[in-house]
């Protein structure tokens, strides 16, 4: 699509020679090499910067220049070579949580090619999957491997460092990898599930080594872990911490190895050499008796390198093991050159710690200011890095570990007096280091206990007034008698919260104070103050502050849904539910107006809908409940990409007949469907238009096919192996009972979306423990699980009971799904739900609550669960059978309320072929041609004439939604507030994926601004003035006006708002260049120089 206004930024830096020499010392500047970079300041040209990786450390001092650089004096350009930008390294094994790598991401959420909107907010060139080959420091160049050259003005090295792999023969195999990136992890998981992975060793028992077990574990693997000394963490802990930290980790089922001796990795032919390609399959030892190790995948994590083989080829200094030589400014051996984090050498030593690190990019941000970018910081001293705290507590394996201070002085050091607490039983061990005196703290280890690391760090640290009995500090919080309470956070602004980042208190008050009452949340709060965002560790003190200044201020740590209700949704479903009124709240407006205030929103909408939908389980559509639907319950169907939609029957158990088989391929073909099996035994059909659907539905329920409720959060699917029908192994029906448990919990509403499976024998085909419930046959019946996932992050469902019969299994899975229904949060899946359920009595953990409650009835609430979950089977309709039997409802489909013309899903977006199959094309990435369309100017029919046109009746509109006319060829969207008397007009196409779906979104209000948000991303758009709430994108609007039953817009003529607006135009294609918008005719709608007058749609 050709514009008439697209603006490019140019810029570039102009490298100067100097002729300089150095001095003896390699950090020498010479005068003539300074004067010249005064001079270009002075000239008002940008410095290049350029950050050679963009790992934490590298980000971190971005943003530090980027803060201090309010005049724009330089520009930065960052090579990274992974494929996304920087992310949260210290806190990859959270990883396994969420399998997103955007709950990682260092700034904001990764888009579809690993960017975030940071970088181009703030000017940063972001070279990804660029690493940088070659630096010329005598003509300040640096090469990308991708052919990118850039000059510098000023470079940083910020290449960190790489995992150390001993040259243990047999390390080239299948099976072996290091622990450093997100791709490691997603190569790791792959290679588990290709080769069926039950055994991995670690080899490290460091602090990488543990997370790296972790990781392992969270695999649902067997986990050993290899160290060579004799105890783990070596640094940071001594021989009792040791004992105190293995009993822990074992008792959770991992195994440690320690003064192991690795000899080689054996591969599966037997093989020990360095050349053999076979997998390996077990680890030798070189230590007298010792077995072979049986493994089938090794993680190594014995330690790090720098990364500084790109200045190994010129006259930057480097250390004699490794790393580049900096001073205490940062700054290496050659001229503009400076290195921070784990590649810095400072002193002979290598940080490999993340809050060293930070301290780096401090020092570094403000040495470049002022000495390379001539920016006055009026600072009372030059900055220097002189060293770290090493300090540090971390939660490894679930157990709390913490050095500080001089947590092991010499042997011979005459001024030590330590007191120990060894406790075995309860796996804590904390050793505290005094002076002789006992007049100082000195350092200390906690294992099992670190609850007051933040006090005894600071009395060591800092110093401080120690008690007069100093043994008083010694014992844990949890063997002081009595309830264990949480230790106090200190009210010293001055005290250390975040030691990664090296916040204080009062870093974090003054955040909360100045987002204020309403905007610090706990994500706002570490985000402007950096405090939780290192390795994690100290976030929950960051939420005990955060709650202590809002109750000062008179505010409190919210968990209400949003703005219109101060409830969680557990709360507002107890309040639906217990109401001894029913008919006081059985409808969005009536709970808003007993609970809540506004007009409600996005948010609050979909969750009453939901909990209409699972106490009273009215048709989802009727009664103005349409509006509160996510889009893809108000169309039945699931939204696709350009706005078609995916059409699901229900395929209970995976049982098909051969006619419904043939309906569907006669439906798919006739409609022109992309067609696929689904992973969950059913048949999906692409790229049906929201006004074919009834049509389409109408056929497949001919042949008894029905919703397969794919759009809703509800019950998917049951899966299931053939069982003892057919399968030689089988020793139950598991197809009938599938089929009889889907067919009773089809339809359901529920807080998130809800799978099952049953297998007919152990060998587990359905794979029932990956689903919420699961059952899988015995001999004697079946033996039950709840709470698995699938998904983002897979989670193994837990044994609920063994070898009941099918009665019993419906009774208990009939009241576990309720009670998930009832107390569970806003889209919430059983997994994380069960996992924050309160331990049973006998500390068996939530499996065990459960049990409690559904078969013990300890809160006397079992005959509820069942009359509800009885409820909602006896009243289950088929949706898509009650649509297309009802011509009303079925009006609810019609593309344009104005007209009985449709624009076809190929107007829209291109459609190409794939495989003998059509489907729409793919969608560029943000911020190229065919994405964020902005108009030509704010009001771009501002000169045009204009007159009122009828598109339609009252009655015509959806209430409190969007409705679509067409106009010309133009799709606009028209908003019927009925809640606020408003009716709005904007564009249709959403303009951040130009897709034409806006009247599909749900209405409401942001701080009394009537908004609409997009149901493909979730935009908010302001509906007076078309402006986006959450960025700068805008819509065209129009005036509406109602006379009586008519609805009127206000438009230009039909040809002008075609010029801008019409579908041909925006149309989403494979090459943007195709895009047949008329520039001459938008130049002369842009200075008014057509007054068509409008003409006026048939009604």
């Amino acid at each position: 699509m050709k514009r008439s206004a697209y603006f490019a930024l140019f810029l570039s830096s102009i490298a100067q020679d100097a002729d300089s020499f150095r001095a003896n010392s390699p950090f020498a500047r010479p005068a003539t090499l300074k004067n010249s970079m005064q001079l270009r300041a002075t000239n008002g040209e940008n410095k290049r910067v350029v950050v050679i990786g963009n790992g934490m450390v590298g980000q971190r001092f971005m943003e530090n220049l980027i803060d201090l650089d309010k005049d724009k004096k330089c520009t930065i350009s960052t090579f990274c070579e992974e494929p996304r930008a920087a992310y949260n390294r210290v806190k990859l094994t959270s990883y396994f949580e969420t399998r997103d790598p955007s709950a990682l991401s260092m700034t904001t959420d990764f888009d579809g090619e690993g960017r975030t909107p940071w970088y181009e907010e703030n000017n940063v060139e972001l070279l990804l999957n660029d690493k940088a080959v070659s630096i010329d420091t005598k003509t300040k160049t640096i090469m990308g491997a991708s052919g990118k050259k850039l000059d510098y003005d000023v470079a940083v090295f910020a290449t960190g460092s790489y995992p150390f792999v001993p040259p243990i023969p047999g390390k080239q195999r299948p099976g072996v990898f290091v622990y450093r990136t997100i791709e490691d992890l997603e190569a790791m998981l792959a290679y588990v599930k290709e080769n069926n992975v039950k055994s991995a060793a670690v080899i490290g028992g460091g602090l990488l080594g543990l997370e790296a077990a972790k990781a392992v574990a969270d695999m649902k693997v067997e986990s050993h872990i290899i160290e060579f000394a004799p105890s783990l963490m070596c640094r940071q802990i001594d021989q009792g911490g040791h004992d105190a930290l293995v009993g822990t980790i074992e008792s959770m089922g991992l195994q440690v190895h320690c003064g192991a001796r690795t000899e080689s990795f054996v591969g599966e032919d037997g093989s020990t050499d360095m050349d053999s390609m076979s997998a390996v399959s077990a680890l030798r030892f070189s230590n007298e008796g010792w077995d072979d190790l049986p493994v089938q995948m090794i993680v190594v994590s014995a330690g790090i390198k720098p990364r500084d083989e790109l200045a190994r080829d010129t006259d930057i200094a480097i250390g004699e093991r490794g790393g580049i030589v900096v001073d205490e400014q940062l700054r290496t051996s050659a001229d503009g050159v400076y290195a921070i984090g784990e590649i810095a050498l400072y002193n002979n030593f290598i940080y490999g710690l993340i809050a060293p690190g930070y301290d780096m990019a401090g020092v570094c941000s403000k040495i470049i200011a002022e000495e390379e970018l001539g920016i006055k910081l009026d600072l009372e001293e030059q900055p220097a890095f002189t060293g770290a705290d090493l300090s540090t507590k971390l939660k490894l394996l679930g157990c709390d570990v913490a050095s500080f201070g001089e947590n092991q002085p010499s042997p011979d050091d005459p001024d030590v007096s330590n007191l120990v607490w060894n406790d075995p039983l309860g796996g804590i061990y904390r050793k505290l280091i005094f002076n002789k005196a006992g007049t100082k703290l000195r350092g200390g280890i906690l294992v099992g206990d670190a609850s007051d690391y933040t006090k005894l760090h600071a009395l060591a640290v800092k110093g401080g007034e120690l008690p007069e009995n100093p043994a008083m500090l010694l014992a844990p919080q949890s063997a002081q008698g009595g309830v264990v309470e949480e230790a106090e956070l200190s009210t010293d602004p001055s005290t250390q919260v975040c030691s990664c980042n090296d916040v204080t208190r009062g870093d974090i008050t003054a955040a909360i104070l100045e987002l204020g009452v309403e905007e610090a949340t706990l994500k706002n709060v570490k985000a402007c103050s950096k405090a939780g965002t290192g390795c994690g560790g100290c976030e929950p003190d960051v939420k005990k502050i955060l709650t202590q200044e809002l109750e000062s201020m008179g505010g409190s740590l919210s968990n209400n849904l949003c703005e219109h209700f101060a409830y969680s949704r557990p709360e507002l479903m107890a309040l639906v539910r217990t109401d001894s009124d029913p008919s006081s709240v059985d409808s969005f407006e009536k709970i808003l107006g007993k609970h809540g205030h506004g007009d409600g929103c996005e948010i609050c909408k979909p969750t009453v809908g939901s909990i209409l939908a699972s106490v009273y389980n009215g048709m989802v559509l009727d009664d103005e409940r349409d509006g509160l639907q996510e889009t893809n319950d108000r169309a039945l169907a699931n939204m696709q990409r350009g706005g078609s939609y995916s059409v699901v029957p229900r395929v209970p158990g995976g049982e098909i007949t051969p006619e419904q088989l043939i309906q569907m391929g006669e439906t798919a073909k006739k409609y022109n469907l992309y067609s696929k099996v689904t992973g969950a035994q059913r048949i999906d059909l692409f790229g049906a238009a929201k006004h074919q659907l009834p049509d389409i539905w109408e056929e497949l329920g001919s042949v008894g096919l029905e919703s397969g409720h794919a759009y809703g959060k509800s019950l998917r699917t049951v899966k299931s192996c053939v069982g003892s029908t057919w399968c030689r192994f089988g020793v139950q029906d598991s197809v009938g009972f599938a089929i009889r448990i889907e067919n009773r919990y089809k339809g359901v509403r529920s807080p998130h979306k809800l799978k099952g499976g049953v297998s007919g024998c152990v060998r587990e085909c359905a794979e029932a423990q990956g689903k919420d419930f699961g059952m899988i046959a015995t001999e004697n019946g079946y033996n039950l699980y709840f709470g698995g996932n699938g998904g983002v992050n897979p989670i193994h469902a837990q044994l609920f009971a063994t070898d009941i019969d099918e009665d019993t299994v419906i009774k208990y899975t009939d009241r576990f799904l309720m009670y998930y229904i009832l107390t569970a949060d806003r889209l919430e899946r059983t997994a994380p739900w069960q996992l924050k359920l309160p331990s049973g009595k006998n500390g068996g953990g939530p499996i065990e609550h459960l049990k409690e409650v559904i078969i013990e009835d300890s809160l006397g609430i079992c005959e509820e669960l069942d009359e509800r979950m009885q409820y909602l089977v006896d009243t289950y309709h088929d949706e898509w059978a009650v649509v297309v039997k009802d011509p009303a409802r079925r009006a609810k489909f019609k593309q344009f309320v104005n007209t009985d013309e449709v624009q076809t899903r190929e107007e829209m977006i291109e459609f190409i072929d794939q495989r003998g199959q059509k489907r729409p094309t793919n969608w560029v990435a943000d911020g190229q041609d065919q994405t964020n369309w902005k108009p030509e100017s704010t009001d771009v029919f501002a000169r045009s004439e204009k007159s009122w046109v009828t598109v339609g009746k009252t009655s015509d509109f959806a209430v409190n939604a969007g409705s679509t006319i067409l106009y010309g060829e133009s799709q606009l969207a028209v908003f019927n507030n009925v809640a606020q008397g408003e009716w709005y007009c904007t564009q249709n196409m959403c303009p951040h994926k130009q897709a034409f779906v806006l009247s599909q979104g749900i209405i409401g209000d942001a701080e009394g601004i009537s908004k609409v948000a997009c149901p493909l991303h979730k935009k908010q758009f302001g509906l007076a003035d078309g402006q986006q709430l959450d960025g700068d994108l805008s819509l065209i609007t129009f005036p509406v006006k109602v006379e009586g039953d008519d609805v009127l817009v206000e438009l230009p003529s039909e040809v002008e708002v075609n010029a801008i607006l019409g579908t041909s135009g925006l149309r989403v294609q494979s090459q943007s260049s195709c895009m047949d918008k008329d520039p001459v005719l938008e130049n002369e709608i842009l200075n008014g120089v057509l007054n068509s007058t409008s003409t006026v749609a048939v009604l």
